[in-house]
């Protein structure tokens, strides 16, 4: 399988996981030295130095990894950033333009990449890691958490195109989780990664297509007048 954005957090958390469970796992991302801190913790990671909001790179990718792993049967769509934004301050094109290519564009691209591919297996997934901002959106990052809707409405289209063939495509639903996303020490309050990696790891062991936890699950099957009322709760401060 391999894993974009896989060297940290829970791209990293679900790589060791699988890893535990007997899979070949590759994982990419910008930073070489970051990839190579996450092979030196588990040798028999596979890593690859690719900045998926670069088209020619996602070309790139897709054609090194079945080259190299012809067997290759899973994509976990995980690579992301988060950006705070005051949108009155005009805080630029060019930063919003690469949150919407690394958390939207890359994981559509590659999808629609690898999905021909997957579906010669007698037996693939592609998985998406979403949020459950895509439900309930936090103000202070308005940018990710519309990304974050693109993708649920992505990977529900993306399921009922290939319900008819061999590859499983599944959400992953996380809430806060206390990662370096955004910046170190911006999340310390949310879930702890290990509890939300474990979680989400024996839900998909149960085959479960809609992997959510804490606030994700809550917000996910709130009505209309609870989301409303969450996003009051969430963006009061």
């Amino acid at each position: 399988m391999l894993i974009t954005g896989g060297a940290s957090g829970i791209g990293f958390a679900l790589a060791e996981r699988f890893l535990e469970a007997g899979n070949t796992v590759i994982i990419c991302g910008r930073r070489a030295a970051k990839l190579e801190e996450a092979r030196v913790k588990h040798r028999a990671l596979r890593t690859r130095v690719c900045d998926v909001t670069d088209p020619a790179q996602r070309l790139e990718l897709e054609d090194w990894a079945f080259s190299e792993f012809p067997e290759l049967d899973v994509l976990i769509n995980n690579a992301g950033i988060q950006n705070r934004l005051q949108l009155l301050e005009a805080p630029g094109w060019p930063a919003m333009h690469q949150e919407i290519a690394t958390n939207l564009e890359a994981h559509i691209h590659l999808s629609t990449l690898f999905a021909p591919r997957l579906a010669k297996r007698p037996h693939a997934a592609i998985l998406n890691v979403t949020s459950g901002l895509a439900f309930v959106p936090r103000s202070a990052v308005p940018v990710y958490s519309a990304t974050k809707a693109a993708m649920r409405s992505f990977t529900l289209s993306l399921r009922h195109q290939l319900a008819g063939t061999s590859v499983e495509v599944i959400e992953i639903i996380p809430p806060a989780v206390d990662t370096d996303l955004g910046g170190a020490g911006l999340h310390t309050w949310g879930a702890p990664l290990k509890d939300f990696a474990d979680s989400a790891f024996e839900q998909l062991r149960e085959g479960k297509h809609e992997v959510t936890y804490g606030f994700s699950a809550e917000s996910m099957n709130a009505s209309a007048e609870q989301r409303v009322a969450l996003f009051e709760r969430m963006n009061s401060h």
